[in-house]
């Protein structure tokens, strides 16, 4: 299932979060004429990597149960429900998985965050 896919998937352009505001991970739920989508951000050292924050097992947030996602390593987020962990730069499954998170693409602009084109 790709980003797209999902019945709330907010059109590009979406203002996310003013680029700032933005540590290192950020689990929030954008809004638009769709609806309400979970959205996952993480700031790399090479920029900034959005993923649908829905585990691809149970389609549950990887926040579900505690906000604790992120390997002491910092390489690896990691799904709350049941374990399994995805490369933080890449989504791909490392562990306890055979599937990979869903990205979404961004562009950054005037210092906001926003979903950029499918």
């Amino acid at each position: 299932m790709g980003w797209t896919d999902y019945a709330s998937a907010p059109p590009a352009g979406t203002e996310i979060c003013d680029e700032a505001e933005l540590d290192r991970i950020r689990c929030l739920t954008v809004e638009s004429r769709n609806g309400r989508f979970p959205l996952l951000l993480v700031r790399l050292g090479e920029g900034i990597r959005a993923y649908v924050n829905a585990c691809p097992h149970q389609y549950l947030p990887l926040d579900h149960r505690g906000d604790q996602i992120v390997s002491a390593d910092g390489t690896r987020l990691m799904c709350t429900a049941h374990g399994a962990m995805f490369d933080i730069a890449s989504g791909e499954a490392v562990q306890g998985a055979d599937c990979r998170l869903d990205a979404v693409p961004l562009a950054i602009s005037g210092g906001k965050v926003r979903i950029g084109q499918a």
